[in-house]
């Protein structure tokens, strides 16, 4: 158990909830003091011990006695608490000034003012939750879509630590083995110990993609994709991101350079969130603020996971947007022909890259784009098993699949087994930086600064 919270003997205390008005505001209590300092909040309104778990009805009381609020109080002791430590919930109304006259309270009965995350960073270190468990709590909190929650939920309630658990299981089992070789070294094991080497890190290397597979999908849930709509000015781009937005976001107006910066609205293409960036129109110009724009829009397709080219199709192909085209990443580009309604056949180019037909104006065609996004994208597999991942798991399962790899390699080679074992100790490593067990003491409070107060 980690000595640096007990050591200090600190309490903490914040607002659990929302900022703004509400019909319950929660402050939150750990460590040590945390029933002493709820009984100089709540007084001794009764001579009955506080049971844990029950709730009370109390007063919530001033340093002078005065009443602050009228409220529920909670207690849960240690270690059957989500931080380890004694926790108290103090529900009161949800009145901004009342929350933060009974947060002063509590900071004037010895508690300090807990830092971002600090409750969920106690609770990893107290062993409560595993790091992975951790940052899905900060998941769950600023989900955006079912799909987002779902995922969240799965690696909260320990099933992405759960597989990586047993994936590092099995790793160890297989150092064992290659460590039985250089025990008895003296001895020849024969092929047979060969053989079962590398019939068991293939197992391993298969058994890393099955993790990795939904581990990607959760990931790009959680991070989203950017997509910028590009292409010349008044081709409608400003009116594709309106009716992808369902709001009047963009001006849209007749003349050419309306747009001239880069608007964002995020949209939820099948439980995936997107950024949709609607940049200024591409063209040669002389004038400054238009060449940033452009400039800048420039700089978001480098960016970006997908291209939308919009071009009319009432005046067809023109030279101008075929040099657009040939400035793109035409793997990650989708030309759109949009303003279909003003024609009786959308025009087709006989190039490489994905082509629709869509109005802006009547919608004909977006339910078609959206699912071309999705799948272009990657889309949000419907499987159960999708956890929610961060760059730093990614990371670690793909450092573990190619410390895989290496030892596969070198059975195949018959490299000494000294180096085997020490590609096993790399991999199991790489997989004990994803639950916290080592490894990444230094990223801890970049992690845990990331959260709300109260979390």
């Amino acid at each position: 158990m980690p000595g640096n919270l007990y050591q200090l003997g600190d309490t903490i205390a914040a607002i659990a909830t929302p900022a703004g008005e509400g019909g319950v505001g929660i402050v939150r209590l750990s460590g040590p003091k945390a029933f002493a300092i709820a009984t100089g909040i709540c007084g001794s309104q009764s001579p009955t011990p506080w049971r844990p778990r029950h709730a009370y009805l109390r007063k919530f009381l001033g340093h002078q006695g005065q009443v602050l609020d009228h409220g529920i109080a909670l207690y849960f002791p240690a270690p059957h608490s989500y931080t380890g430590e004694d926790v108290i919930e103090l529900q009161g109304h949800g009145s901004p000034v009342v929350l933060n006259l009974l947060l002063q309270r509590a900071i004037a009965l010895g508690a300090r003012l807990a830092r971002p995350g600090e409750f969920s960073e106690r609770a990893f270190l107290n062993q409560r939750l595993d790091l992975a468990q951790a940052e899905a709590v900060a998941d769950l909190i600023h989900s955006r879509s079912e799909a987002q929650a779902r995922a969240a939920i799965a690696s909260m309630e320990g099933h992405f630590s759960s597989a990586v658990g047993s994936l590092r299981s099995t790793i160890l089992e297989a150092l064992a083995l290659a460590e039985a070789g250089l025990d008895f070294s003296e001895e020849d094991l024969g092929e047979s110990h060969r053989e079962l080497l590398h019939q068991g890190l293939e197992k391993l290397l298969l058994q890393t993609e099955k993790i990795l597979r939904p581990c990607r999908a959760g990931a790009r849930l959680s991070h989203g994709a950017r997509v910028v709509l590009a292409g010349r000015p008044n081709v409608g781009k400003s009116s594709l991101l309106n009716v992808l937005a369902q709001r009047e976001s963009a001006i849209v107006t007749p003349v050419p350079g309306t747009t001239r910066d880069i608007l964002r609205e995020e949209i939820l293409i099948d439980g995936l969130p997107v950024e949709l960036l609607d940049t200024a129109g591409l063209h040669d110009t002389e004038d400054l603020v238009e060449q940033e724009g452009i400039r800048r829009s420039r700089a978001a397709m480098e960016s970006s996971q997908w291209i939308l080219l919009l071009a009319d199709a009432r005046v067809g192909w023109l030279p101008a947007d075929q040099k657009i085209l040939d400035s793109l990443d035409s793997a990650r580009c989708t030309i759109i022909w949009n303003k279909l309604d003003l024609v009786e056949h959308p025009p087709h180019l006989p190039t490489g890259c994905k082509q629709i037909s869509i109005s802006a104006r009547t919608g004909h065609g977006l339910e078609q784009l959206e699912q071309h996004l999705s799948a272009s994208l990657g889309g949000v597999p419907p499987e159960a098993s999708v956890f929610s991942a961060r760059t730093r798991h990614l990371q670690a399962l793909e450092d573990c699949h190619e410390a895989l790899l290496a030892g596969v390699r070198l059975l195949e080679l018959a490299g000494p087994e000294e180096l085997l074992a020490q590609s096993l100790r790399e991999a199991a490593y790489a997989l004990s930086r994803v639950t916290g067990e080592m490894g990444v003491e230094e990223i801890l409070g970049e992690i845990f600064s990331r959260f709300c107060i109260g979390k």
